[in-house]
């Protein structure tokens, strides 16, 4: 089924009220994006709809089965998370840790086959880091260190995608190679969640949007009844211009 739905679900934003309840199903092929200012509970809601925090009120399900309920190697199998920032645990080389996504499919103790190596090397290449393969990764770029998250997130192959600010630190084109690498895991039949600051990226890429306010309330639907300039300029405290540009909207600050 590839779903994550959310019931009545209230994230844990500390110092903040209870924000607007959300209820909403992110559904095989679509492509969510969460907008909001800074502090706003996107990166919080993330790690939410992956177990990693409790919620204040509500639930998460994955095909229909609640997330609390299910083992953390269950929930590996079948969602994966891309975090925003992420920290060296040991030495390793971009190939081990590409490989750490086939983690949840091996037994305890089990090594890693041929097929895990043949992944996480198409992954690699895919991500445009298979020359890096035998660097360490305290030795990468903070680009090259998000190509690799991604990669590592693909190696894994889960039916639902979280992503966290999937195009930080990437120049122009790797922009542009995420986000269709993304969109083409939800044609693929995968359910695509990701937070981003580029509004712009939003526009072109994603057929639903998740607006989170400062204050806690939040909107939702199909990006083309969310992408109206009152509702952004509010969202943002930004007053925008908009034109369309390849058949999709752009929004542009105006001083």
């Amino acid at each position: 089924m590839n779903r994550l739905e959310i019931r009545e679900l209230v994230i844990d934003v500390p110092g903040r009220r209870d924000g607007r309840a959300l209820t909403l199903s992110v559904e095989p092929g679509q492509v969510w994006g969460v907008l909001g200012p800074n502090g706003a509970g996107k990166t919080t809601l993330l790690h939410t709809l992956a177990g990693l925090r409790g919620p204040r009120a509500g639930q998460v399900l994955i095909d229909g089965r609640p997330l609390a309920a299910l083992g953390r190697r269950q929930v590996a199998r079948k969602l994966g998370l891309v975090f925003q920032e992420r920290h060296d645990g040991f030495p390793a080389t971009v190939r081990e840790t590409a490989l750490i996504g086939r983690h949840p499919w091996l037994s305890a103790w089990q090594m890693e086959g041929g097929e895990d190596l043949r992944l996480a090397e198409a992954a690699l290449e895919r991500l445009d880091v298979d020359h890096l393969a035998e660097r360490l990764v305290s030795t990468l770029s903070g680009g090259e260190r998000q190509r690799l998250a991604i990669a590592t997130v693909l190696t894994q192959a889960p039916q639902i995608w979280l992503a966290d600010e999937p195009t930080n630190h990437l120049d122009l084109h790797h922009q542009s190679a995420v986000m269709a690498l993304l969109a083409e895991q939800a044609a693929e039949g995968r359910a695509v969640m990701m937070c981003l600051h580029d509004l712009n990226l939003a526009a072109r890429w994603c057929d639903h949007l998740l607006l989170l306010y400062p204050d806690g309330e939040a909107c939702w639907g199909p990006a083309r009844d969310m992408l109206v300039p009152a509702a952004l300029e509010r969202l943002y405290g930004q007053r925008l211009a908009t034109a369309e540009i390849d058949g999709a909207p752009v929004f542009v600050p105006i001083r």
